[in-house]
């Protein structure tokens, strides 16, 4: 058996001595997330360049049993991309390559590590024409750890969660062979996921315990000439299903966003409506708006006219809401994402709200429509002060209490943290989770994996 210093040598003979490091600052930065949770051990730090390279450390990984856990941009809030069992922390971050834009298909296949941020700049400046979704995260966050967990965002209302528009992955499985997912299995084109047996799922919310995701081909869709954000207030979560319904129904809106937040006081028992529409002229855009303040008054709902600072804040992508981070003083924030049923939006926004205010956290909560009202998802924000343990644990009692009112509601706990995912075991089909169980064996006998994330036992 290989002892640290000899799979230091070999890491850096892999990738070169300045992309790997088993330092103690090094380490210290990898073993924690903007989150509440906990920091966990790490030994080794590497960062490929190449799908070979991945090929190469998980082969090493296999030889002396070593953790392997891969990370984009690390920012999920959850600990995801911190290791349970320590091992190795393979950062994603060097492959930032946009591979092709296809303009007639309609994708773009990218390197994991590319961010929204550089995605959104290279189609602005060379496909103006086209424009991908994007998530409510800062431009750090890359494109495949988003679609990787059934992230959303902007364009989700029209066309989905961001899972869905994957049209291809190439994958390093956890054996060092590398399988390409979709019509790239058969054709050189990465332009749909069938119609061949779909195993891309098998990498979503699968916390990389499947394999390390390398290339992947994303779906681009026309920008609009002109965007217009229009706001409004409802007075009763009751009130979101009927505007929800009507909003999907009218076929006016390209994204529907909803919040409820104590601060700043005048949000304070409202609910804050967003939806944006488009259109090819400023007079269309006009008209739709017209139209769509209509099918606000008969939700119930006021038109808002918001200040021009705010209008302009709203209309730039992405939106962050990293305000929310300093209600308690201290910068830290974290939340409960979930996919809810929209019959029980209403319960989840009033209880959601309890649960905050008892914990003595201004309530923060938001939610948006996916494919029109067939998946409502939803997060409950709770702040807390970083230098402040115990309110630190007082964040993480809020998350936990919330997951299972999820769970009680019907609704799915989304990018779920270790809490979360032992209680959406302990909900699982038995069958299901024997499925599940027995392809994680099969893919990786020796447990290399993300150990720990998706297991009943840790």
């Amino acid at each position: 058996m290989l002892n640290n210093e000899e799979i230091l040598g070999r890491l850096e003979g892999i990738v070169g001595k300045g992309f790997v490091s088993n330092k103690p600052e090094e380490r210290f930065i990898y073993a924690r997330d903007p989150g509440a949770s906990k920091p966990r051990s790490v030994d080794f730090v590497v960062m490929p360049r190449s799908t070979e390279e991945v090929q190469e450390i998980v082969r090493l990984a296999n030889q002396v049993k070593m953790p392997v856990v891969p990370m984009g941009g690390g920012l999920t809030l959850s600990g995801l991309t911190i290791p349970v069992k320590a091992g190795l922390v393979m950062d994603l971050k060097r492959m930032d390559r946009i591979l092709e834009v296809n303009e007639v298909s309609r994708y773009a296949l990218i390197e994991a590590g590319v961010t929204t941020g550089k995605l959104l700049s290279h189609l602005k400046r060379h496909h103006p024409g086209l424009e991908p979704p994007l998530p409510d995260a800062p431009p750090s966050v890359t494109v495949a750890g988003n679609v990787l967990i059934h992230g959303s965002g902007y364009l989700s209302q029209r066309y989905g969660e961001y899972a869905s528009m994957v049209n291809g992955l190439e994958v390093v499985l956890p054996s060092g062979e590398v399988a390409r997912l979709g019509s790239c299995a058969v054709s050189g084109s990465w332009f749909a996921r069938g119609p061949i047996p779909d195993l891309i799922g098998l990498f979503q919310s699968s916390f990389g315990t499947m394999g390390v995701v390398t290339k992947l081909a994303i779906q681009l869709f026309p920008r609009p000439a002109v965007r217009e954000v229009v706001f409004g207030l409802l007075s009763d979560p009751k009130l979101i299903p009927g505007l929800a319904l009507n909003l999907s129904a009218s076929n006016l809106v390209e994204d529907v966003l909803l919040g409820m937040q104590d601060k700043p006081d005048w949000m304070k028992g409202n609910i804050f409506v967003m939806a944006y529409v488009t259109g090819d002229s400023e007079e269309s855009v006009k008209q739709q708006v017209k139209s769509l303040k209509r099918v606000f008054r008969e939700s119930q709902a006021t038109h808002m006219e918001a200040p021009g600072k705010l209008r302009a804040v709203y209309l730039e992508k992405p939106i962050f809401a990293s305000s929310t981070a300093d209600f308690r003083k201290g910068g830290g924030f974290e939340y409960v994402g979930a996919h809810i049923p929209l019959e029980k939006i209403p319960d989840a926004y009033n209880i959601g709200a309890e649960i905050s205010r008892r914990h003595g956290i201004p309530a923060t909560l938001g939610s948006r429509m996916i494919s029109g009202t067939h998946n409502i998802v939803m997060f409950f924000s709770y702040s807390f002060n970083r230098a402040d343990p115990a309110d630190v644990e007082n964040a993480r009692e809020a998350l936990d209490e919330t997951n299972r009112v999820v769970l009680e509601l019907g609704g799915i706990p989304w990018k779920g943290e270790l809490g979360a995912q032992k209680l959406l075991l302990g909900k699982m089909d038995p069958t299901y989770k024997k499925l599940l169980r027995s392809i994680r064996n099969l893919l990786d006998p020796n447990k290399i994996m993300n150990p720990g994330n998706w297991e009943e036992d840790d």
